[in-house]
Parts: structure tokens; sequence; C-alpha cells
């Protein structure tokens, strides 16, 4: 199972690639680290739904993705035929 990957961005301008655990359009569960080193995060939207921002650690962590395109991609993934094992 490949798990879904986002790119979001920090206070200070970086970029991060994290691992999306649950996608709604209301929050974005996701987690940064590998391994026992891992720290969860809730992104939630902002007040004008441009953009999802949480905390993590004391950092602010933006994803750039309105709530309309979240809702898009959901709604993708969501159509994506299953994969049948013919026997």
């Amino acid at each position: 199972m490949d798990d879904e990957k986002i790119k979001v961005h920090t206070e200070n301008d970086q970029i991060l690639e994290v691992v999306v655990t649950s996608k709604k359009a209301d929050a974005i569960w996701i987690l940064l680290g590998e391994g026992i080193h891992n720290v969860k995060c809730k992104l939630m939207p902002t007040r004008n739904s441009l953009a999802y921002v949480g905390s993590l650690m004391g950092r602010e962590i933006i994803y750039p993705r309105s709530v309309k395109q979240v809702q898009t991609d959901i709604a993708k993934h969501n159509q994506e035929p299953a994969i049948r094992v013919r026997r």
C-alpha cells in the first residue's frame, strides 16, 4: 500500500514532505518523521478556506490548497477503480 504524501510549508519557508493518515475536507491528519520519532499533526482550514494550517512542535505548518481543491482530490481518489484479482 502506498502512503499518500503531501508537501507542506513551514513558517521559515521550508518545504517538507509528510505522510497523510486521514484526509477530509474539514481536517487533514499528517505524520512528520518515521518510526518512533514521528509526530502527528492536525491541519485545519483557514477562515477563508484557501489553505490548511496546523502547529507542529510550536511551528506553524501550512498546506497551500483550498478546501474545494481538497474535496476534488478526495472525490478523484474515491472514484479510482479497485484492482480486481481474477481466479
